[in-house]
């Protein structure tokens, strides 16, 4: 599970860190917050109402990436490349929008998404839950793995086993 948000909004920061607490096994949130003493005002962009619909892309699950005045701008992958790019949304290329795709086996296009803001002026920075994948989880699988012993090799003696005649003597 990998996400993005931003402190000041507190609705979507309250959604994300949901998702990520429900989330199965690992959950990794970044949070763009202020520091008044080491980067203040750095993402003042993304907090301004009106510098944040042009520069804040939301990912929702199953829906075209799309973002700004009423939808204006939206997220297209390049044929040639296959990198992710930010376009004008027309007619002709609206089928072309990326459908954010959070449970994709490959985190390929996350990575490229949690890339694609300007590092300088945080435009086109996207926000929401980049990839959310179930897979089995250590705890379980340890669990799993000790009962399956268990049950094809019975419950075990430690003091068999350190007083047994199964032992070796090292030469040096």
């Amino acid at each position: 599970f990998v996400a993005r948000t931003i402190d000041s909004d507190r609705k979507h920061l309250t959604e994300v860190l949901r998702a990520a607490a429900e989330h199965p096994g690992t959950a990794l949130v970044e949070i763009y917050q202020n520091c008044n003493i080491f980067n203040d005002g750095a993402f003042d962009a993304l907090k301004d109402r009106q510098q944040a619909e042009e520069a804040v892309i939301r990912l929702e699950h199953g829906q075209p990436i799309r973002f700004g005045a009423e939808g204006a701008r939206g997220v297209v992958r390049d044929r040639r490349t296959g990198d992710l790019e930010v376009v004008t949304v027309t007619p002709e290329n609206e089928a072309e929008l990326l459908v954010h795709d959070a449970g994709a086996a490959s985190p390929t296009t996350a990575f490229a998404l949690s890339r694609l803001a300007d590092p300088d002026t945080l435009h086109h920075t996207p926000i929401g839950v980049f990839r959310s994948v179930e897979r089995p989880v250590y705890d379980e699988q340890m669990t799993e793995q000790l009962d399956t012993a268990i049950e094809q090799k019975g419950k075990g003696d430690l003091g068999a086993l350190l007083a047994g005649g199964d032992t070796w003597t090292v030469v040096g």
